[in-house]
């Protein structure tokens, strides 16, 4: 396969004015190649696929359909917001999927972290399929890969976004920002109006919280995860830290630890949290976060998540420590 490369010529697009540029003419590029066929997205709310939703919404409007499937393993609000900005907002043709039983079923007692990848990825792609199936006139595969996907994988990359779907799809790609670093991808978004926390989103996992919920998942424990990671972030938000760190979340691992409520001994998990800043994602450097702000995290954790009654810092910068903890 040929070694798609980014052109030498290309200014990098760092202005709303070149922003605008690029989507004017990718807009033309896209119908050019698509005509009046239909188009499916996997749209998972992360920043490549929500930008390639927006960019494809204004080229070919409700002839791209996008499936977002809920895996139940989103953080605290994300599903919500993907169908408030792109079917409320956007009036985009969006086919939402609530899986969450159906994943968390079979992850019951699975504790191997590989295991649990496998299960999350292979039974999306299963969904995914499924609902492709259901659709008549799809010609084309919309896609989210961006430009460092193709250097990472030396022009070759499969199904970014979907994760890796069976050969016997026939469909044509349409990959708007496959050539573009991810800082351009979010001046693009921007100048297409998507929201700021959308946007800027963090790198998220594809298997999402199931990595984080360490061990085997139980739907109380990831339920107390969401919940304690919604208050890191607002917390980080309130005091600044949000825009300097570039990746910051919640693990709570299968053990528990004996604490005090009510004046009652009783046993909870420790979230433990993980704040790092990064270039490449190849090293990591631990962030400092200042005390006060630690403490009413722990505060705010401990009080207001059920089952959680330690907070806990990781300390450890890649390496040693990978950046998730699966």
């Amino acid at each position: 396969m040929e070694t798609i490369k980014r052109p030498e010529t290309m200014e990098r697009i760092t202005t709303p004015a070149l922003a605008k540029a690029f989507i004017d003419e990718q807009v033309a590029a896209v119908r050019a190649q698509v005509g009046d066929n239909k188009v499916l997205l996997a749209l998972s709310g992360g920043v490549d696929s929500s930008v390639v939703a927006a960019l494809l919404i204004k080229a070919i409007g409700r002839q791209l359909v996008c499936v977002h499937v809920n895996h139940g393993l989103m953080r605290k609000g994300e599903s919500e917001q993907v169908i408030e900005v792109f079917r409320n907002q956007l009036d985009a043709n969006l086919i939402y999927v609530d899986a969450t039983d159906r994943f968390l079923d079979l992850l019951k007692d699975v504790a191997d972290p590989e295991q649990k990848r496998k299960i999350i990825g292979g039974e999306f792609i299963k969904v995914f399929d499924e609902e492709a199936a259901k659709l008549k006139g799809i010609k084309f595969l919309a896609q989210g890969t961006i430009y460092p996907d193709i250097l990472e994988s030396k022009g070759v990359k499969a199904h970014h976004n979907v994760g890796g779907l069976p050969e016997e799809y026939a469909f044509e790609l349409v990959e708007p920002v496959k050539l573009l670093y991810k800082d351009e991808v979010r001046a693009v978004g921007h100048e297409l109006g998507l929201p700021d926390n959308m946007v800027y989103r963090q790198p998220f996992p594809g298997p999402g919280l199931g990595v984080r919920c360490l061990g085997a998942i139980t739907r109380d424990r990831l339920h107390a995860l969401r919940e304690a990671d919604a208050i890191l972030r607002e917390e980080f938000d309130i005091c600044g830290l949000a825009d300097k760190v570039w990746q910051y979340f919640i693990a709570v691992p299968d053990f528990k630890s004996v604490g005090v409520r009510d004046n009652k001994r009783y046993e909870g998990w420790p979230a433990i949290i993980r704040a790092v800043n990064t270039v490449d994602a190849m090293s990591a450097t631990i962030e400092e976060i200042p005390y006060a702000v630690l403490h009413k995290i722990t505060d705010r954790i401990t009080h207001e998540v059920e089952g959680i009654n330690r907070v806990l810092l990781d300390l450890t910068p890649k390496p040693i420590g990978t950046i998730e903890w699966e």
